[in-house]
């Protein structure tokens, strides 16, 4: 029996032909190192997002989601707040975060701290959850690492939703609110000690006592209004999927109120329209003080990302790195499970000379460079890393079978709406975070292969899981994942380049920068330990370049405004062999082509995200393995 054993053993290790020779017990290899620091980073920001819990918005899948977050410095390190997540993150270098676990729930199915505010005040980090009841305390703590909060105040009896923050030079303090189809933004300067806005509190009677949403959320005393959308001049205000749905059946969605102060003035940011559409964004007001009165800023949104694998850019936050150089923070959508199945997204962002308030999110979820240094962010960050793995063909251990799903998307008539999904290999190279594959079981040995289809450079790799047949319901502590992934060039002979069998961390969206670059044609992952439920991927995007030509200018590019509603154009032009995608640029001025759309494969975009009134200037890029075309001649849309 044992000469049996040793046999069968013999030819298992002949058959996969491993090479295990670079590595070392700590999971080191030639090309990976577990225990060095990225310099890139990539969307959506891998952090270990949070279960909901069971049940939740009557839903009963389990399933991972985060939004709405807010990214601060405090003593030198990175600080990130975002919903329902029991308790935050932290970071000395924006990219390895390190959860703190610091829950605020009360009861078992209770939100734990929706959309939440934090700022600094005075050198101690002030936080505070969204609220229409007037029953959450404001927290403060010295020693946010400990997980151990203070109240500053019992109860606020100013309500919050989607609040925000804000100190002044001057030491006054400020509080926006607001999420609503109706109502604008609100804001008022606050008492530092009790936290009641300032003013005579007779004023507030009728807000203290107030039930209904419509009722709490106006201004009453002095509260004011600072920001409102105008979606019949603003495009991208407009509500739907493709900003289509007018009459808007909620209403026109306003929420995430941010307040950033740069060269004396104000600049009040906003998210809009919903948070379930490709086309949530950031939007800004500027004003020359605290409460306004703010203007719209000609360029608008200012945080915008409707294509790509990161769908999405609303409701976040704008920070400075510990270098001076801006970000703004966002909310990407899933919206499968649930239509706020969400993950968190950060683009570079910045001022101009002209004090116009940007973010840049071209090539917003190919790998980012991160800070080192002061820098200028009107170009971007990127690594100049291509994506290697588009449409290329996958093979699998086993894969799920077809089932009919309730997506809980809703339809032009707000209906939720049930499809066939299917969890076949090509979903895992497709960029579409909203389809994954699926393997049969959760097991160790379950396996993924993708073929490049020629040697190429590889410098990084990001899985993103899915949450498959999840069990696990809010946060636990022992969630992780373990893998080891291989390359080759003739899918016989493979090298273990990056040994993931000991880690301990939460990764659901998990980058993997190479300490060294890597020529291979083949990548295979080998699944060890999966947090919870099958062992299912959204993607498996891999990085770098693949050492051939860059696709030629792209020619037949038209933008056609749409006569009759100015806020909406039909982009086209030719499709192209030597191209797997394309970005399209646009802004309010040559100089200022800060907003980007990725397409991928199609050669027509329907964009109706226009201002009323507004000159644009547009042009068009391809890309591909290789590389970036030059960009064509800029157009003039009046």
């Amino acid at each position: 029996m044992k000469k049996t054993y040793s046999i069968l053993l013999l030819l298992l290790l002949i058959g996969f032909n491993f090479k295990t020779s670079a590595q070392n017990e700590h999971g080191k290899t030639e090309w990976f190192d577990p225990n060095k620091p990225a310099t890139t980073y990539c969307n959506p920001i891998n952090i270990g997002y949070n279960y909901t819990t069971e049940n939740h918005n009557g839903i009963l899948e389990s399933r991972r989601s985060s939004a709405d977050p807010v990214i601060i410095t405090f003593k030198g390190e990175y600080y990130l707040f975002a919903t329902n997540q029991a308790g935050f993150f932290w970071s000395k270098d924006m990219s390895d975060w390190k959860f703190v676990y610091g829950s605020f729930q009360r009861r078992p199915a209770d939100d734990d701290q929706c959309a939440p505010a934090a700022w600094v005040v005075n050198d101690t980090l002030f936080y505070v959850g969204s609220t229409w009841k007037r029953d959450h305390p404001i927290w403060k703590t010295a020693d946010p690492k400990s997980g151990r909060w203070l109240r500053h105040v019992d109860i606020a009896l100013l309500p919050t939703w989607d609040p925000a923050i804000f100190q002044d030079d001057d030491k006054k303090v400020y509080v926006y609110y607001g999420s609503s189809g109706k109502l604008p933004l609100v804001g008022v300067e606050v008492d530092y000690k009790t936290w009641l806005p300032k003013g005579n509190q007779a004023d507030y009677a009728k807000l203290y006592k107030a039930t209904e949403v419509e009722d709490i959320q106006r201004p009453y005393g002095e509260i004011k209004e600072v920001v409102g959308l105008d979606p019949a001049s603003h495009g991208w205000e407009r509500f739907g999927a493709n900003n289509d749905m007018e009459p808007a059946p909620w209403g026109n969605f306003i929420e995430g109120a941010w307040m950033t102060k740069h060269n004396g003035k104000y600049y009040m940011q906003y998210g809009a329209p919903a948070t379930e559409f490709k086309g949530y964004a950031n939007g800004v007001h500027v004003g020359d003080h605290p409460l306004g009165p703010f203007t719209y800023q000609k360029h608008n949104p200012m945080s915008y990302k409707p294509g790509g694998f990161v769908i999405g850019a609303g409701h976040g936050n704008t920070f400075a790195d510990n270098y001076g150089n801006y970000w703004n923070t966002g909310t990407c959508k899933i919206s499968i499970k649930d239509r706020f199945e969400r993950r968190i997204d950060m683009f570079p962002a910045g001022f101009d000379e002209d004090g116009i308030m940007y973010s840049n999110t071209s090539y917003g979820d190919f790998p980012i460079v991160l800070p080192t240094q002061k820098r200028n962010h009107e170009k971007g960050a990127s690594s100049g890393w291509m994506l290697l793995s588009y449409k290329k063909p996958v093979t699998v251990s086993s894969s799920e079978d077809c089932m009919e799903v309730q997506t809980h998307r809703v339809d032009n008539g707000g209906k939720k709406v049930y499809e066939k999904f299917c969890y076949g290999a090509e979903n895992l190279t497709d960029e579409n975070i909203q389809t994954y594959w699926s393997a049969k079981t959760r097991n160790p040995g379950e396996w993924l292969q993708i073929d490049l289809g020629r040697k190429m450079e590889i410098n990084a790799l990001q899985i993103n899981y899915a949450d498959h047949k999840a069990t696990q319901y809010n946060k636990a502590m022992d969630i992780y994942y373990q893998y080891k992934i291989f390359m080759s060039d003739d899918a016989q002979n493979w090298t273990l380049v990056i040994d993931k069998s000991k880690n301990d961390k939460d990764v659901p969206h998990d980058y993997v920068e190479l300490t060294k670059s890597i020529e291979a044609r083949y990548i295979k992952m080998e699944n060890i330990h999966n947090a919870s439920g099958l062992f299912a991927v959204s993607d498996f995007r891999v990085f770098g370049n693949g050492l051939m030509e860059k696709p030629k200018p792209v020619s037949g590019f038209k933008v056609n405004k749409n006569t009759s509603d100015t806020r909406n154009v039909m982009i086209v032009w030719k499709k192209q062999a030597d191209a797997i995608g394309y970005t399209i640029y646009y802004g309010i001025s040559p100089d200022k082509l800060y907003n980007s759309i990725m397409v991928y494969e199609d050669s027509t975009y329907d964009f109706r995200g226009l201002d009323k009134g507004t000159k644009y200037y547009f042009t068009i890029e391809a890309f591909n393995e290789n590389g970036i075309s030059a960009k064509n001649k800029i157009i003039e849309v009046k």
